[in-house]
């Protein structure tokens, strides 16, 4: 027997009426929210970036890939990594179809990390992904971004991530959302311990290129990209939601595994 409420048709009927009044209101705040970020001031970028992408060194206009805007997906890939993390690998996994849609708005699509281009590159290859991805590796767009952080940041209480302070790095049970134990299972899946997977930080940074210029016109961070998890999209509509216990998030290609 099911522990959870039951009713008639009647009865869910109402109750579903009731629920797409609140829909339709987080519906339209939604989209005045999606107006805000794009009343969002512009930023001149006159740093000049470096990258390393499949193409060769590349500045952050070349990014571009001859389009207006550039939407960057900030992915936990650090140099001492052995495989990216398992949820930016989750929430990656819908990049390849989405970037074919988004390139036809005028936008590219492309992740970053620190890793070195090689190391991206088997990866995107035992992942069986095509869409583009550059590294920082050696720069500071990561850390100008604020999705990576040095150990002396850690350790003093230096990370402000998020728009906010942090405390000072302690070994933690868990994560947000997730059972006991679950930093250490992602961090140990990326081949590394929770202090070095936790200086990585997942984000997206939003790009215009105008007359030659890169202007910054977007960032966000934690779960303020929620939003762009395709998968969490249809988890909010199950029965039982996202249902995140311990290491919630697996690569596609290590579910049959166990």
């Amino acid at each position: 027997m099911t522990k959870h409420l039951t009713g008639i048709r009647k009865e869910w009927l109402a109750a579903r009426l009731d629920l797409l009044k609140a829909e339709k209101e987080l519906t339209r705040r939604s989209d005045e929210l999606a107006r805000r970020r794009q009343e969002l001031p512009w930023v001149r970028i006159d740093k000049e970036y470096r990258f390393e992408a499949d193409e060769g060194s590349a500045s952050l206009a070349d990014l571009f890939r001859g389009r207006s805007q550039l939407l960057v997906y900030h992915f936990m890939f650090g140099p001492d990594y052995k495989a990216g993390c398992p949820s930016c690998s989750a929430i990656a996994d819908g990049f390849n179809g989405f970037a074919v849609h988004l390139a036809n708005h005028d936008v590219m699509l492309s992740a970053v990390s620190r890793a070195p281009l090689a190391k991206l590159q088997a990866y995107k290859r035992r992942m069986g992904w095509t869409f583009p991805w550059a590294s920082a590796f050696g720069g500071d767009f990561n850390r100008d971004f604020n999705v990576w952080f040095t150990e002396e940041q850690q350790r003093e209480g230096g990370i402000e991530y998020n728009y906010q302070r942090e405390p000072v790095f302690e070994r933690r049970a868990g994560q947000e959302g997730g059972g006991g134990g679950a930093e250490d299972e992602f961090a140990a899946s990326a081949g590394t311990d929770v202090a070095t997977y936790t200086r990585e930080r997942p984000g997206l940074s939003a790009f215009a290129l105008e007359e030659g210029v890169v202007y910054h016109t977007y960032s966000a961070y934690s779960r303020g990209v929620d939003g762009l998890w395709g998968m969490y999209q249809w988890l909010d509509r199950a029965p039982k939601g996202r249902n995140e216990k311990g290491l919630w998030w697996r690569r596609h290609d290590e579910y049959n595994k166990g």
